[in-house]
This record gives C-alpha cells, structure tokens and sequence, in this order.
C-alpha cells in the first residue's frame, strides 16, 4: 500500500502541497490531522486520499461545515 494526497482547489483542479507518502492510512489521517491548516493556508481546498492511483475517500473540504 502506497497512500498519498491529493491536493485541489475548490473545483476539483490539483494544486501543488507536500509529496509525502504513507504506509498506511492511519498514518496519513495523522499527518493530515496536523497538517491541514497549514494546507489550506497555502490555498488547499480538499483532499483526496489515494493508494496508488485509486481512490480511497475524497474530496474532502479543508473548511469547517457552515
């Protein structure tokens, strides 16, 4: 297993963030937990979480609900 995140924008379209990979899913949930302000920050709007190219869960908004 291979897990990674995609970055997008609030349309779907990737944006650039952090290229790091995960032996699994609890630890990308981790470091996303820790991480995600500072994504959306640099203007990450969701996420997408990937295992190699399928994906597992996504997009999930970075923003609170309303």
């Amino acid at each position: 297993m291979s897990l990674r995140w995609r970055y997008e924008d609030a349309s779907g379209n990737p944006v650039t963030g952090p290229d790091v990979g995960f032996a699994d899913q609890d630890a990308a949930e981790a470091w996303f937990g820790d991480a995600w302000a500072g994504l959306l920050a640099a203007g990450v709007e969701q996420v997408v979480l990937l295992d190699g190219a399928d994906e597992v869960y996504g997009p999930m908004s970075l923003r609170p609900p309303a």
